[in-house]
């Protein structure tokens, strides 16, 4: 699919990255799978993965400020391991990223993003219900320990990060930070901190894996960086007004209307 940067694609894109924007202001995650998968139904997937680098960073960057110093040193020794892997998978991921088949790859991020409706859903009806490999936050002291240990960041980090290289999609490495009974701030930042640190790694790697096809497509995500901090921003500021339910149901319904478009879209339906 080329890429025609009409002011109707321009217009689109940076209703995306707005919306996307506000999304992870709100929720504290969200971004990369929002933007993405919208993106991807206008364009090739690889190219909506690449684009949306940058404005992924950008609104991390954003987010991070939450955590203080203290808090930023001592949760970068905590999840040093998981940022690691993360990281060597991401680039793994990228590495395989223009390998992939277009079609087959709308279908199978629409089928992982309602699959993670689903678990959320079931989460929010629920709210003692686990997220399948990682068990129920606020579990016992015991659980989170075995989860937090170093052997097992690594296997969520690897796996979760070959996954989030290949197709921006970083949901596994959320539902395993969700998953640590942390407060909605500390979790907001540490998500942050996550994604900054792969994210930042990731523009040069994808410069160097050539996986910008041209100078403009780098400039174009580099520029969508812009509203894509006025999203998160603004997401922020409402945040404390709008109930944590209601924040879960708004990004669940956004992700299912763009997943469905996703696999109808890959089965040459819509």
């Amino acid at each position: 699919m080329t890429l025609e940067l009409t002011p109707l694609f321009i217009g689109l894109l940076t209703g995306i990255v707005i919306s996307a924007g506000l999304v992870n202001g709100l929720a504290g995650f969200g971004f990369a799978v929002v933007g993405t998968m919208a993106l991807a139904t206008l364009i090739s997937p690889a190219t909506a993965v690449v684009i949306m680098i940058v404005p992924i960073l950008a609104a991390n960057v954003t987010l991070v400020s939450e955590l203080s110093r203290e808090q930023l040193a001592r949760c970068g020794r905590r999840f040093a391991p998981l940022v690691v892997s993360a990281l060597l998978g991401t680039i793994l991921g990228m590495v395989i990223l223009d390998l992939l088949p277009e079609d087959p790859v709308r279908v199978g991020l629409g089928l992982i993003t309602l699959g993670f409706v689903a678990t959320r859903q079931q989460a929010v009806a629920l709210p003692s219900v686990s997220v399948p490999g990682f068990g129920a936050a606020g579990s016992d002291t015991d659980g989170r320990r075995t989860r937090e240990r170093p052997v097992v960041m690594v296997v969520v980090g690897a796996v979760s990060g070959l996954l989030f290289g290949a197709t921006n999609v970083g949901i596994q490495l959320v539902a395993y930070l969700r998953s640590l009974d942390m407060s909605h701030s500390l979790f907001v930042g540490v998500v942050a901190m996550v994604f900054v640190g792969i994210n930042t790694i990731r523009v040069g790697a994808a410069g160097a894996l050539g996986l910008y096809p041209t100078l403009v497509v780098f400039g174009l995500s580099v520029a969508a960086a812009i509203p894509a901090v006025g999203g998160v921003l603004v997401g922020r500021r409402v945040r404390d007004r709008i109930s944590s339910r209601l924040r879960r149901w708004i990004v669940l319904w956004l992700l299912t209307i763009i997943a469905l478009r996703l696999v109808l879209g890959g089965l040459g339906l819509w």
